[in-house]
Parts: structure tokens; sequence; C-alpha cells
């Protein structure tokens, strides 16, 4: 049986700058087995994009939706580009500057 993978792109709104929102989202992309990045917009965003079967997208997407790291806000999360792909593009998950 085959897994669905799916990828997904995001930006996260909030008080998400300057309080660990990436060195916290990398270790849950970990834990949870998905890849992709991260980085903080000049906007005072997060965007990135993760990528994995779908069930764990999923899970990553509810992640930065409401839980995020212990001292941040999230206001709301914006999902764009979601699409099924063949093949993973990337081999963890990594904060980008």
């Amino acid at each position: 049986m085959s897994q669905v993978l799916k990828s997904v792109d995001y930006e996260v709104f909030g008080r998400v700058q300057g309080v660990c929102f990436r060195m916290y989202t990398e270790e849950k992309a970990r834990k949870v087995g998905v890849v992709g990045w991260i980085r903080n917009s000049r906007q005072g965003t997060v965007t990135g994009q993760v990528q994995g079967p779908e069930e764990k997208v999923n899970e990553m997407k509810a992640w930065l939706t409401s839980v995020g790291s212990p001292s941040s806000r999230i206001d709301r999360a914006d999902f764009s580009n979601e699409r099924e792909i063949s093949k993973l593009d990337f081999n963890g998950f990594i904060t980008r500057y």
C-alpha cells in the first residue's frame, strides 16, 4: 500500500518571531516524520513548506495552526499550494535564513 505524499506551503501570523518558533517547528517536524523548511519573513511571520505522507502533513498543519512554541501566539495560519507529489524534495526539516 503506497502512501499519498503531500506538499503544502504555509505562513503563520501572530507572535512567531523571537519566541523559538522555528526551533520548535523543526523539532515537531522531525518527531512527526515530515520534511521541509521554515524561515522568518520580513513581514514578521514565519513561512515554509511541509512535505510527507498526507496524515503527517495534516498533523503538522494542525500543530502550526494551534500549538507552536510555548511563548508564541498564533493568530492564524494560511496554507497554500497544497498538492500531491511523487517524491519528497527534501531530506530533512531545516531552518532557512
